[in-house]
């Protein structure tokens, strides 16, 4: 038995890549820690030869990433960020980088600070619309990077409109796609060419390891990002990519009830009086949600809400909550709550937060798979308690 992907996304995520035990036959993918493997005679070289280059449990890992998300080939690396320089690395001095003013802060990082040292050049544009594209488009531009939907205020961008823009001009498009997984949106199918996870997140699912991920839509993609991974050497280890696999097969089921929760915590805070506004694609007035219905099957667990801090004590209200946890990250099975302003995008220049329109008042939930009753009382204990 091989494990081959199937049309349905509950299957695949079971089975694809799972059966690298020929010998024993184990329903579970074994866990191979050698760093080195044999060789039978001499020229004749063994599907591994050594983990830096290739590993059963991490290679198990990419076989079934890939089937999820249709690509060309998928790499298994040591975490989101080691995936979002590994595709920085495509680039060479002199090229040029368009992205959006809104994004994760330790993108934002790599962007600013590393590109510069590289001979590279960035330019943050206010909206990834095809128009404003055009508009800061060079002739050394060779990649887009797209968040959609952004973090963390959950702006949508449209895949396809920006694929057609770049491919004119034979520019890459990357998305990282973190927050909807293969389950609720594939990228590669409206036209991007690298697709990026923080498998951290919402792929692991359970707050207990390390990774990230890159797929690739052709086999020329698949080649160099093969020879870059190999000869830095940031491919994941054999217990973390075993890990990641294990969270896998249950990330249909996971990513429906996170779905869930955000949807009744988005309809929940817009009804308190101490919120100004929520961010949530789910919603029919949301700016993006034409373009979540046109390009996702699903619109996640991730929300954001800006509060009135003039009717709301912030400490009071994060040290009032019981079943949120202060915390960076996202993606787990339990709910995190944070300020992306002093957390997760503290990396960003105070200025260019404010213009990206992150600001303290704004809070950013990942909504868990706990009861979706215990999570709205709490919240309301919170603001009951917090509340000038």
């Amino acid at each position: 038995m091989t494990g081959a992907e199937s049309s349905f996304p509950e299957t695949t995520a079971v089975h694809a890549g799972v059966y690298q035990d020929r010998q024993y036959h184990s329903v579970t993918t074994p866990i191979y820690p050698s760093t080195t493997f044999y060789f039978d005679v001499l020229g004749e070289s063994p599907p591994f030869d050594y983990s830096r280059s290739g590993n059963p449990t991490r290679q198990a890992l990419q076989e079934n990433l890939n089937a999820l998300e249709g690509g060309a080939g998928a790499f298994a690396v040591c975490s989101g960020v080691t995936a979002i320089h590994t595709v920085l690395m495509l680039l060479k001095a002199g090229d040029h980088v368009i992205c959006g003013r809104e994004l994760y802060g330790g993108t934002h990082r790599l962007l600013t600070h590393m590109l510069p040292a590289w001979g590279m050049t960035v330019s943050f544009i206010d909206s990834l619309q095809p128009e404003t594209i055009e508009a800061a488009l060079r002739p050394q531009t060779r990649l887009i990077w797209i968040e959609t939907p952004t973090n963390p205020l959950l702006n949508l961008v449209d895949i396809e409109a920006v694929a057609a823009v770049a491919h004119r001009s034979d520019i890459l498009v990357a998305v990282d796609n973190t927050f909807l997984t293969p389950i609720f949106q594939r990228p590669l199918d409206f036209g991007a060419d690298l697709v990026v996870y923080s498998t951290t997140k919402y792929l692991n699912g359970h707050s207990d390891v390390v990774g990230g991920a890159i797929v690739v839509r052709t086999a020329d993609l698949r080649q160099r990002v093969d020879f870059l991974i190999n000869a830095i050497g940031v491919g994941s280890a054999p217990f973390e990519a075993w890990l990641v696999l294990r969270g896998i097969k249950t990330l249909p089921q996971r990513m429906r009830a996170h779905e869930q929760n955000g949807a009744r915590l988005a309809a929940y805070l817009e009804q308190q009086p101490a919120v100004r506004r929520v961010f949530y694609p789910g919603l029919p007035h949301h700016p993006g949600h034409a373009i979540a219905k046109k390009q996702q099957s699903g619109f996640g667990g991730m929300l954001s809400f800006e509060v009135d801090l003039q009717c709301l004590d912030m400490r009071r209200f994060f040290q009032s909550l019981r079943y949120f946890h202060l915390s960076v990250s996202l993606g787990g099975i339990e709910s995190l709550i944070e300020q992306p302003w002093s957390m997760s995008h503290l990396a960003m220049p105070e200025n260019e937060r404010h213009i990206a329109g992150i600001t303290e008042a704004l809070f950013r939930i990942s909504a868990g798979i706990e009861a979706p009753e215990d999570l709205t009382t709490d919240l309301e204990r919170a603001f009951k308690a917090a509340a000038r």
